[in-house]
């Protein structure tokens, strides 16, 4: 290998890490426009074969299809919005309660432990901010209003997308159907699974009479979107309201914490991949750390869409041949780069 051929890759090395910082501070600093609009595309994915549906087997105009896609996805989302904001209310409401019991079984623990022996002051154990709680339950509701008025940003976007989206049909082997293909087959059928996670946390909840069930179910619904660390979330996200129910049975609390995690286990490891396959073909660890980029660039919504848009950036990736090895390290294929 000459040494311009070294010093053109190293050029190049160089080039593609200025890029790749420089797009990444860019998305950073614009995430007020990137995130809905982003949000409203893979929104605007999903629900593209119920409108080629209505406008190709029940022969509903266009303008029709996209008018009543568009009131089935507001009804739903400001149903799942009401749902979500009356909890937080609640957990707001009853945030001082909640706190007296945290307290007191704090205090109660503390008073078993020989921490006077240890050199510990059990009263500066217990003098951490009083109003944790309150706070936390504020930031959660200041969290949903700040989501629910960026919606109307996204159905801005949503609308305008499905109303041109199939204004110029591209070539059957196109890159943009590959992507649009593999996309919409992901959302399909993490919808499906997410539904059926979510209804049966909520049911097993209600059964076990916890309060804010149907809460946690749909939580567990959205964050089964999140691979990996959604289901561990939603299986923990209980907790503390369980803890502070003294009515509970020690049963009913183990089973509170147990049965939605088998679930979650269950569905999440022996369902999913015989469903889905290797559908994205993507590596776990590609999948951990692209939640991890996007997560911290976007917040909870970039974890949400981490996978889908890592999907799209290996298809990219493939098409080129110089990148191609990039889409092999995506993918885990490490044969394929020593080849290369």
């Amino acid at each position: 290998m000459s040494q311009q051929t070294v010093d053109e890759r190293i050029q190049t090395t160089c080039l593609v890490i200025l890029a790749t910082t420089a797009v990444g501070a860019a998305l950073w600093w614009l995430q007020a426009v990137f995130v809905p609009f982003v949000l409203a595309l893979f929104i605007a994915l999903g629900l593209s074969p119920l409108i080629d549906y209505l406008t190709t087997k029940l022969r509903v105009p266009k303008w029709a299809a996209v008018l009543l896609t568009l009131i089935l996805a507001v009804t739903l989302l400001t149903l799942a919005g009401m749902l979500v904001m009356t909890s937080a209310q609640r957990l707001a409401t009853n945030a001082p309660t909640y706190q007296a019991l945290v307290l007191d079984q704090v205090d109660s623990a503390l008073a078993n432990l020989p921490l006077q022996d240890l050199g510990v002051n059990p009263d500066e154990l217990l003098s951490l901010p009083l109003n944790a709680i309150s706070t936390a339950a504020i930031s959660i509701t200041n969290a949903i209003v700040s989501l629910v008025s960026q919606g109307s940003i996204v159905l801005i976007f949503l609308m305008f997308l499905l109303l041109g989206g199939s204004a110029h049909e591209a070539p059957a082997n196109s890159m943009w159907v590959e992507v649009k293909k593999r996309v919409q087959k992901y959302i399909a059928f993490k919808f499906i699974i997410s539904a059926f996670t979510g209804i049966l946390v909520g049911i097993i909840l209600s059964v076990l009479g916890i309060e804010l069930a149907m809460a946690f179910g749909l939580m567990a619904f959205l964050l089964n979107f999140i691979p990996s660390i959604g289901s561990i979330v939603a299986t923990l996200l209980p907790l503390p309201v369980v803890l502070v129910s003294p009515e509970l049975s020690t049963m009913t609390m183990f089973l509170a914490i147990a049965l939605p995690g088998a679930i979650q286990l269950g569905i999440g490891n022996v369902i999913e991949p015989m469903v889905m396959g290797d559908e994205l073909d993507l590596h776990p660890v590609t999948i951990l750390l692209a939640l991890m980029v996007w997560g911290t660039l976007w917040g909870i919504v970039g974890m949400l869409l981490a996978t889908p848009i890592t999907s799209m950036m290996k298809i990219l990736l493939e098409r080129g041949e110089r990148t191609r090895p990039i889409a092999n390290l995506f993918a885990g294929r490490l044969d394929e780069l020593n080849k290369a």
